[in-house]
């Protein structure tokens, strides 16, 4: 039987999700920890990846298990063995045919900038002495809801059927020196969020038009776009599923 499991994790000790040869993941944190608690190999299945020191409020994966689980009882086991910086916050039983990455509907991403110096978020956010216009970045940002290929924002060399994604929302909103990105898409490729970040901000410094921008998307070649931003500055926020694949 399949189990979803629901999980928050901060990003800046791992080498991303996905489990990888000599480098800690928090795909790997999980297998183990479940592996030991069921006693059974498990191997659970993300919802996507996310990179080096990139953050997720909520995220997703599934594992198959042959006997009944009581949920409750092993997210406190969970939260009792893995590292703080992980932590389990809810498993429920799906159909069988459910998947965490094929069934997600939407993903939404915030990219969170702060403009000067914190100390106390300098792990979670993007800190700079820059002061972008808000009001040219979101005029810019709007246009991506009008584009369905985004292959100028796709990390080269990546192993995609398809470059095209359908983004909901992109918008930028200011509240004294928190600057947040917030997008929302069917699917995101790889490096996408933080490529766009990058080149919104090059428009918001007046390095760049709305032109250009058009231009740059149009043109499909990530070496048009600006340079992807920090990793601790994004957060994976939520993900939302068909309700049918719940039990």
């Amino acid at each position: 039987m399949r189990y979803f499991i629901e999980l928050q994790y901060n990003g800046g000790n791992y080498h991303g999700w996905q489990q990888q040869l000599n480098a800690v993941t928090i795909q790997e944190k999980l297998n183990n920890a479940l592996s030991v608690l069921l006693k059974e190999a498990v191997n659970v299945m993300g919802a996507g990846r996310t990179d080096t020191g990139v953050h997720a409020e909520q995220f997703f994966a599934h594992f198959d298990i042959e006997n009944e689980i009581e949920e409750e009882l092993l997210i406190y086991k969970l939260n009792s063995i893995l590292p703080t910086d992980i932590v389990v916050k809810n498993i429920f039983k799906v159909q069988d045919e459910a998947h965490a990455r094929f069934d997600a509907i939407s993903r939404s991403y915030e990219y969170r900038i702060w403009l000067g110096k914190n100390p106390f978020l300098r792990d979670l956010t993007w800190q700079t002495h820059l002061k972008p216009s808000v009001e040219k970045m979101n005029e810019a940002a709007n246009l991506l809801l009008r584009y369905q290929d985004f292959k100028c924002f796709s990390k080269s060399k990546t192993d995609v059927n398809t470059y095209n994604c359908s983004i909901s929302e992109a918008v930028w909103k200011q509240e004294g020196n928190m600057l947040i990105f917030y997008i929302t898409a069917d699917r995101f490729l790889r490096n996408m969020a933080r490529a766009i970040v990058g080149t919104l901000i090059e428009i918001g410094l007046g390095k760049i038009s709305i032109d250009d921008f058009k231009r740059i998307i149009e043109s499909r070649n990530r070496s048009e776009a600006g340079v992807s931003v920090p990793p601790q500055g994004l957060f994976l926020t939520k993900i939302v599923y068909p309700k049918y694949i719940i039990i």
